[in-house]
């Protein structure tokens, strides 16, 4: 287990992030570049996004922190854009840029502020962090429960917005100590238990309805198996960092393994190890094509697992190494259709964050556990 956590932790530290470092950072203008392409290691899209810069300072905050060179300036790049560019009159920030930084998506939505929040987390911004929350406070929480996806745009409510703002506040809880993040982290948590996770199927919806209702197809809600990792590592997360009321706590652990088992049963291809990208709460297969983020989510989920053994973590790199081993080094196939063949595409700049989240906390629960 030792040698497959360290090989990478060796693939990110002396592949992945110089490369992206060199190429992936578009030092001459102050951002970063949406992708790269697998052969000539260039970029040329006519745009940028809100949740690749504030990715991208996260995933450099996790290399500054092991020393990797240029790492820490490649994050005052990024706050210098968010501050400079993306940050709005009303406290919120602008969703989408041209090359030059002029807003061209004025657009505040909640996924994006949550992303924007934990990069303010992860580099101590605390006067920052706390504006934002404030802002999402005051401006997102929806009447009824839980929050709202955009601002000035009534959009079908969906959890992983709330899953992300969970992760930051968590981080921001850790980092700075305000209440405002560990208040706002158990209604979340609080949300999650009583209306997004499903109890009867042991499943996640991924659309609800403006009152936290799944939205159906047919009689049955799409399912995403990579979501189910990602909250049972946040379950897991929660559990052991927040003081949390024990009757909040008691389901947590329970409801986690539940997610990881319907997830073991109909969200993993039996012939390539690869988590799907969507089923069927019914445990049909919706698409059987496998993206790698949720491969990354799939290997942190398991290494905190209730039920965790060496042998599922081992095939969770196994998984991940499907999407890396037939790439260039320092990059990634992103899309193995289900057919097993590749779809032809760039690099994205916003997976960087699954990575370096997923194999730093995969890699610290295994040396915590002294595998």
């Amino acid at each position: 287990m030792r040698k497959t956590s360290e090989h990478a932790a060796t693939w990110l530290t002396s592949e992945v992030w110089p490369l992206w470092l060199e190429h992936g950072v578009d030092w001459k203008n102050g951002a970063f570049h949406e992708y790269l392409d697998t052969q000539t290691l260039s970029c040329d899209a006519s745009f940028r996004r809100l949740r690749v810069a504030t990715r991208q300072v996260y995933s450099f905050a996790r290399a500054a922190e092991l020393g990797m060179p240029r790492a820490q300036e490649a994050v005052a790049l990024g706050l210098d854009f968010l501050g400079r560019y993306a940050l709005q009159d009303n406290g919120g920030y602008s969703q989408r840029f041209d090359l030059a930084g002029k807003v061209i998506d004025p657009t505040q939505c909640l996924y994006d502020q949550a992303f924007t929040l934990l990069a303010f987390a992860i580099t101590g911004r605390r006067r920052q962090a706390l504006s934002l929350i404030e802002f999402i406070e005051s401006h997102f929480r929806h009447p009824e429960n839980g929050y709202i996806e955009s601002l000035g745009r009534r959009l079908q409510r969906r959890h992983d917005s709330h899953m992300h703002l969970l992760e930051s506040c968590l981080m921001a809880a850790k980092r700075f100590g305000d209440s405002i993040y560990s208040d706002v982290a158990e209604r979340i948590v609080r949300l999650f238990v009583t209306r997004f996770f499903q109890q009867p199927d042991g499943a996640l919806p991924e659309i609800f309805d403006q009152r936290l209702r799944p939205t159906r197809t047919g009689g049955r809600y799409a399912v995403e198996p990579g979501h189910h990792c990602e909250w049972a590592w946040l379950i897991a997360l929660y559990s052991s960092a927040v003081e949390a009321p024990e009757r909040l706590l008691e389901p947590l652990a329970e409801i986690g393994e539940a997610l990881m088992r319907f997830t073991d049963r109909h969200g993993t291809s039996r012939e390539r190890g690869t988590i799907y990208d969507a089923v069927w709460n019914d445990g049909s297969t919706h698409m059987a094509s496998s993206r790698l983020w949720p491969q990354t989510e799939r290997l942190k989920a398991e290494a905190l697992r209730r039920a965790a053994t060496e042998r599922r973590v081992r095939h969770a790199y196994t998984a991940l190494a499907v999407h890396i081993d037939c790439a260039p080094p320092g990059l990634w196939r992103e899309h193995l259709a289900s057919d097993g063949s590749w779809k032809k595409e760039p690099a994205p700049a916003s997976s960087l964050y699954h990575l370096t989240c997923g194999i730093l906390e995969a890699n610290a629960a295994i040396k915590a556990n002294g595998w």
